[in-house]
């Protein structure tokens, strides 16, 4: 495939920015994270940019911090009503929990002294924001640095000329509006501020730009493109010397490079790594590119760039190949919030997060739908995830009163520049999404539009292919929407796939957002059948992962195409995680306020479907998971069926050790019948029931055994590490279930738990994965969701023990141990 101006779309290793100051440095280059020390007050106060404005009775916060997060939960927070067809006629639907029913509307102030180190005649001091919730307006000293509307993005303001000598003040102000998103968003400064100080010689905020032009297995050819500042934006006679390390700190190549008059103020310099080693998901292998800025024998600036080297293509009628080797995308959508901590960002939680679906056999993540948080891309270029990295979920044509439309116009070019630059340079970046089904699909000028945008990045990055995730295939295709795409992206329609593929010239399609299935954890409803918007009286969703929504589809769906078409290249699912907002089927009926859709919940426990795409994607591991539970007192003699999820070819069932049959996976005209296995007649009897799969030879090669509950007993506590670093950020995940006397899980068990956390650490949160649960996540306690619930545990900044125990009525306690340590180099 040819991008419009003649370039082959080969993708090349790209280069992961990093603002941190190095050893040896000098104190060329300071980023000095502003985390503490905030003061916070919601409401508006046009004063509060003054510095002499009185906040002595504001609340301390510490950044990233979610304003709303501490709820509490409302149905009428951001009541929305929202237009359906219905009968050929407008009807208005009205949407309780759509974005979560958290109080964040409105505005907030964040408040700071700003004590700038060693600032004087001949620095540069500029604030980078991660991202900021939204509509940010930033002050120093009572005057505006500089203003951003878009909450996703990141931004940056050189703010030297309004210090002062001495102590400064920085003001935030920031505003949501209702009716605004479509999820729960986050507010306030929910991703980290940088104070950056630099000589007034320097490479400014993401002004390095790495691509690998020629990769053999002899050698990497690396492109390295770093533009300086220098006051005025005067030439001055720079030097530029740059040596790549590999990960282990050999050194691989050097360069020295002198600025020209004719340069434009960038350096560019070509290097060769020798027998470079490949980034991939499997091999996640880094380098880092140290640049030293000199103007004489004087260290101006030193700036560090981590890249990984690898190549990739999307070709007709091959699809897309990573490092010459064809393979389709196992990837997963997910929204930013991280369920109890909300919308605040923390690298543990994240790491935690990739864990769970790396475990899994997810190699992408679509980051649905907005720029991500730049701990989220390090941790992918260092686990190995591919990423598709998105910008947009409206454009021109609004899909809520108050979305980003009313910015496009102004911003969406300058949103799109910053996206591109802050991640163009990561290896775990692979192609860039401009939207996510906008309406200007079907609305005249909706492709000159995609065009626009499309070019946008080109001209910023020609090393990477487009996409959008279209849902109004006949539009889209009718209009040449969808042909002007580099990559033709669609969601929930894998019945179409051929019809699209005869029709568009890229020769490959993309499931941007696939399956929509909902369950909720340890919930099954009787009969066992495929249903659409199924809903019960309790709100929640039947486990069998039969139930989906209007649009959509059951994951077996998609995996049918995914295997039995070329040119399909891969699927993102919809979505990894349970998100805050957007309860379907329940977004009418309160109190659901959050998602159903992921594979894992809102507290990060594997629904069934977990081992289902498990069993599909994670090749390199045995799966075997059998469901329902088997505790089900009155359902004596009932038909229950019994799902087994493997990615062993057949399995044979055993209730109170008799036997059931063997199935065998195999086509038909049911897809889930190529990927289940199925007992649908099994009647319940308490006891035990167990499953022995077999390998394609007939050999026996495992077995799982589910048995009847019985009181609850004990409480059992099961953490995700043990281990924790004193940085007081940190967090260990840990499981509390209730159990019998015989360590079986008590799944309809419901008690108030009750959590208490001494020593070296903190309780942060605690979320047990009921999308209809009213209780707050920052209180110390709260009911088990079938039988399971999960609290975080967030290390100090002191080495220790931390003790943590968990009781509930007539239960026996559960108490753990954690340790912290010192991270390494203190």
């Amino acid at each position: 495939m040819k991008l419009p101006f003649g370039r082959s779309l080969q993708a090349s290793a790209m280069a992961l920015f990093c603002l941190h100051s190095l050893a040896g440095a000098a104190q060329s280059r300071q980023d000095i994270l502003l985390t503490n020390d905030w003061k916070f007050s919601k409401g508006e106060m046009p004063e509060a940019a003054r510095p002499g404005f009185d906040d002595a009775k504001w609340p301390t916060v510490s950044v990233p911090h979610d304003w709303a997060i501490s709820g509490p939960f409302d149905g009428n927070n951001d009541l929305q009503k929202v237009k359906i067809e219905q009968n050929n006629e407008q009807a208005a639907t009205q949407k309780s929990g759509r974005t979560g029913g958290l109080p964040f509307i409105g505005t907030g102030w964040y408040r700071r002294k700003l004590v700038v180190p060693e600032f004087g005649p001949g620095k540069r001091v500029v604030l980078l924001f991660d991202g900021a919730m939204s509509d940010a307006h930033i002050y120093i000293n009572g005057q505006e640095a500089g203003s951003w509307p878009y909450g996703y993005n990141s931004f940056s303001f050189d703010i030297t000329r309004l210090l002062q000598p001495s102590d400064n003040l920085l003001a935030v102000r920031l505003r949501n509006q209702s009716e605004a998103s479509r999820w729960y968003p986050g507010a306030g400064l929910y991703r980290n501020v940088h104070l950056i100080v630099t000589d007034d010689v320097q490479v400014p905020v993401w002004g390095s730009y790495v691509t690998t032009p020629e990769i053999t297995p002899e050698f990497a050819r690396v492109k390295l493109r770093t533009k300086v500042a220098t006051p005025g934006n005067s030439f001055q006679n720079l030097r530029l010397e740059t040596e790549i390390r590999d990960a282990s700190g050999k050194v691989m190549a050097t360069t020295s490079t002198t600025l020209l008059p004719t340069d434009g103020q960038e350096f560019e310099q070509n290097l060769v790594v020798p027998t470079p080693q490949l980034w991939s998901p499997e091999t996640p292998v880094l380098y880092t590119a140290t640049s030293s800025l000199f103007a004489g024998s004087q260290l101006k600036d030193e700036y560090r760039t981590r890249f990984g080297i690898r190549s990739f293509k999307f070709e007709a009628g091959k699809g897309f190949s990573l490092n010459g080797k064809t393979r389709k995308f196992k990837g997963v959508c997910n929204h930013h919030d991280l369920g109890p901590l909300g919308a605040a960002i923390n690298t543990a939680a994240l790491r935690r997060q990739l864990t769970l679906l790396k475990d899994m056999g997810c190699d992408a993540i679509r980051t649905s739908h907005n720029m991500p948080a730049p701990e989220l891309v390090e941790l992918c270029d260092e686990m190995g995830f591919m990423l598709m990295v998105e910008s947009f979920d409206e454009w021109k044509t609004p899909k809520v009163k108050n979305g980003y439309s009313q910015y496009f116009d102004q911003w969406a070019e300058k949103d799109l520049v910053n996206m591109v630059h802050h991640y163009r340079n990561n290896p775990s970046v692979i192609m860039w999404s401009i939207g996510n089904e906008v309406p200007d699909q079907s609305t005249p000028g909706g492709g000159k539009i995609a065009r626009r945008l499309q070019d946008i990045v080109h001209r910023e990055d020609p090393t990477r292919p487009v996409t959008a995730g279209m849902d109004r295939i006949d539009a889209a295709i009718n209009n040449n929407f969808a042909s002007v795409l580099d990559i033709a992206g669609f969601n929930y329609k894998p019945a179409q796939y051929e019809k699209a593929n005869d029709k568009l010239p890229q020769g490959f399609i993309l499931g941007t957002e696939t399956a929509s299935t909902v369950s909720s954890r340890g919930e099954y409803q009787f009969p066992v059948v495929q249903a659409k918007q199924k809903q019960y009286p309790n709100n929640q969703s039947s486990s069998y992962d039969l139930e989906y929504c209007s649009w959509s589809q059951i994951p077996d769906e998609e995996f049918v195409k995914q295997d039995d078409l070329d040119f399909v290249i891969g699927e993102f699912v919809w979505t990894g995680f349970d998100y805050l907002g957007e309860p379907t089927p329940y977004d009418e009926k309160w109190p659901s306020h959050s998602s159903y859709f992921g594979i894992l919940d809102l507290a990060g426990l594997p629904k069934d479907r977990f081992y289902l795409y498990r069993a599909k994607w994670n090749t390199a591991a045995p799966t075997l998971h059998l469901l329902p539970h088997w505790t089900w007192p009155g359902r004596e003699g009932q038909t229950t069926p019994v799902y087994c999820y493997t990615n062993a070819p057949s399995a044979e069932l055993f209730v109170n050790g008799k036997s059931q049959g063997r199935q065998t996976k195999a086509p038909s005209d049911q897809p889930q019948s190529r990927y289940r296995l199925m007992w649908n007649d099994v009647k319940y009897q308490p006891g035990s029931i167990k499953v022995v799969a077999y390998d394609a030879q007939g050999k026996a090669m495992g077995e799982e055994t589910v048995r009847t509950a019985g009181k609850p007993h004990h409480i059992k506590l099961v953490a995700d590490h043990a281990t924790l670093a004193a940085d007081g950020q940190d967090l260990a995940y840990v499981t509390a279930r209730v159990e019998d006397a015989n360590g079986t899980l008590c799944p309809e068990a419901t008690q108030q738990l009750q959590i208490a956390v001494s020593g070296a650490g903190r309780f942060r949160a605690v979320a047990n994965g009921d999308a209809t649960s009213l209780e707050p996540f920052q209180q110390p306690r709260m009911h088990a969701f079938h039988g399971q619930l999960v609290a975080i545990v967030q290390a100090s900044d002191k080495a220790g023990d931390i003790k943590l125990a968990v009781s509930g009525k007539g239960l026996k306690a559960g108490n753990l141990s954690l340790k912290t340590t010192a991270p390494a180099g203190k």
